[in-house]
């Protein structure tokens, strides 16, 4: 019998067509050494087994919400709103946490209940066994506002859902996710729950394996749709940070997100792109070079970021440099649940 005096952690998964990964991620749940936790999934219109290989966690606790498709960010709130646990953690049907992860989240916050817990993260494509987990800036305790601003200086943040734990209070009073996102809605939501947290704090033996190069993930689409969503994402972000702090640092950080979207998404959608480079001259100007490749740099150098752009995403479009394309973490890279 679970001591009532033990904290639940509710951990939400979000899934659509997952049928390749969702075992590993329940057991990896399953696993923690954590005692008190609630598992449920939400399966957004899965067109393959995705489903009914949840079903066979049920027996072992695992409870399965099913819905029509409505994307990520309605899947989450669904899964938050059937939930009790005083924490939350959001995890993506195809990412991994080690068996301490929970438990050493939660007592990174056990005596501050309005603050944020955050482990450490590395990528891997076929194993787990390839995460290294390499020292990060970021890997401190700090205030909201200030890990976002270190964060964001090189446009390039990781706000992966997994890597935290939420306390359930804060999120009541935030709000959910946006449903009008698509593209990087974690970006949008973390910001404004970190922006209003009462600190970050840093929790080093827990670790979550970010699962990358999944093909048709929503991490690499770059429709009309999805840019809109990525705008809109960063727009809101921005605004959440500079309410929370409106001063040179928090413009320069913000500045350099919308920057970082116009070197992303060059030479497509010139209208979404005026816009952000807009609100980057209202901010007072962004201190950020376009990001790329080794050969990028180089033909950067020599004739421009933007006719270099150009000469990459040829290239890339033929395959002839798929080995080291660009995918920014905060425009491509950052969401990764398989739901649409």
């Amino acid at each position: 019998m679970i001591d009532a005096s033990v904290p639940k952690i509710s951990v939400l998964i979000p899934c659509f067509n997952a049928e390749a990964y969702i075992a590993a991620t329940l057991e990896s749940v399953l696993a923690q050494t954590w005692p008190n936790i609630e598992v449920i999934v939400v399966d957004d219109g899965s067109k393959d087994r995705s489903a009914s290989i949840v079903e066979g966690y049920q027996g072992r606790g695992v409870r399965l919400l099913r819905q029509k498709n409505a994307g990520a960010a309605a899947a989450r709130n669904r899964a938050f709103a059937a939930s009790t646990g005083t924490f939350v953690l959001f995890l993506d049907a195809d990412d991994l946490i080690c068996e301490e992860h929970i438990a050493t989240l939660q007592a990174a916050v056990a005596d501050a209940p309005r603050c944020v817990a955050m482990s450490q993260w590395d990528r891997f494509f076929a194993s787990p066994a390839e995460a290294k987990f390499p020292h990060r800036p970021s890997y401190r305790d700090a205030t909201g506002v200030d890990w976002l601003v270190q964060e964001w200086s090189d446009a390039r943040p990781m706000m992966q859902p997994g890597i935290f734990l939420l306390p359930r209070a804060l999120l009541a009073e935030l709000g959910g996710w946006d449903e009008r996102l698509s593209l990087i809605d974690d970006f949008e939501f973390f910001a404004r729950v970190l922006a209003k947290c009462e600190g970050v704090l840093f929790a080093p033996s827990a670790r979550l394996f970010y699962r990358s190069g999944v093909a048709g993930s929503l991490s690499g689409r770059s429709s009309r749709a999805a840019a809109e969503s990525a705008l809109l994402s960063v727009m809101l972000a921005t605004q959440h940070l500079i309410d929370a702090e409106d001063s040179s640092r928090t413009r320069r950080a913000s500045a350099n997100i919308l920057q970082e979207f116009d070197y992303l998404y060059y030479p497509e959608h010139a209208d979404l792109r005026a816009k952000a480079r807009a609100r980057v001259v209202e901010l007072g100007g962004a201190s950020l070079a376009p990001d790329g490749p080794p050969g990028f740099q180089k033909l950067r150098r020599a004739i421009g970021w933007r006719a270099a752009r150009r000469v990459q995403k040829l290239a890339e479009r033929f395959g002839l440099n798929r080995a080291s394309r660009h995918r920014m973490t905060l425009g491509l890279g950052s969401s990764g649940p398989r739901t649409s």
